[in-house]
């Protein structure tokens, strides 16, 4: 079968379902190299951010195998949309219960790995957080901040865990954003966690990490 251009909707799910589509029907055999990013993109007629976290999440779950400068290739024709889908559909709750335990110990951790580097990087992301007006665009900014963080923990299999957990963390953002009956963390938690982490002062950034989360999901426990 052939790759057919994404309807309107959940573009990465719809990219997903013919990923998989075209490895289930043998279009893609196991051990076959796939099409580039690009490629794909303009096939599907989606954005490549997209076609990316399909790729991403399709390597989690062992269907596909990214080699870097060689390409993606077929791992297995087992269908993960089941375990996919059950991340897409998680209620706010569950997300951020997640999101709570990603935070506090990489928290701790990048605090005693960061560097110069990453502290710089974390300056830059805390700013384009502070800027965020929309919904869409705080849920972007602000998971792009808690990755970073992730990221200057010196973890790749956290940081790779994370970076997969990241886009319903970000739709979840998203959502807190609109929703003004739930409690958001501004600005102050988000710059003191960073400064914690500046200062190598390990169980304080998970204090403070914690602090972050911990109102909304008690919020969402009352709402439940």
């Amino acid at each position: 079968m052939s790759l057919q251009p994404v309807q309107r909707g959940s573009a990465v799910e719809a990219v997903l379902d013919q990923m998989h589509e075209q490895v289930a029907s043998g279009a893609w055999p196991v051990g076959a190299r796939i099409p580039g990013e690009h490629e794909l993109s303009a096939l599907l007629r989606v954005s490549r951010p997209a076609v990316r976290e399909a790729i991403r999440a399709l390597s989690h779950v062992g269907v596909l195998e990214v080699r870097r400068g060689d390409g993606t290739y077929v791992r297995s024709a087992a269908d993960p949309r089941p375990l996919l889908r059950r991340v897409e559909r998680a209620s706010l709750r569950d997300v951020f219960e997640v999101q709570l335990a990603y935070d506090v110990q990489a928290a701790k951790l990048a605090a005693v790995r960061r560097t110069a580097d990453d502290l710089s990087r974390l300056e830059a992301l805390l700013r384009d957080r502070d800027a965020a007006d929309d919904p869409a665009a705080f849920g972007e900014a602000d998971s792009r901040f808690h990755l970073g963080v992730v990221e200057a923990a010196g973890n790749p299999l956290l940081a790779e865990a994370f970076r997969f957990f990241r886009h319903r963390l970000r739709e979840s953002l998203s959502v807190l954003r609109e929703d003004r009956d739930l409690p958001e963390a501004g600005p102050a938690l988000h710059h003191a966690v960073l400064q914690a982490i500046a200062e190598g002062d390990a169980e304080a950034a998970g204090r403070v990490a914690a602090a972050i989360v911990e109102p909304t999901l008690r919020a969402l426990e009352d709402v439940l």
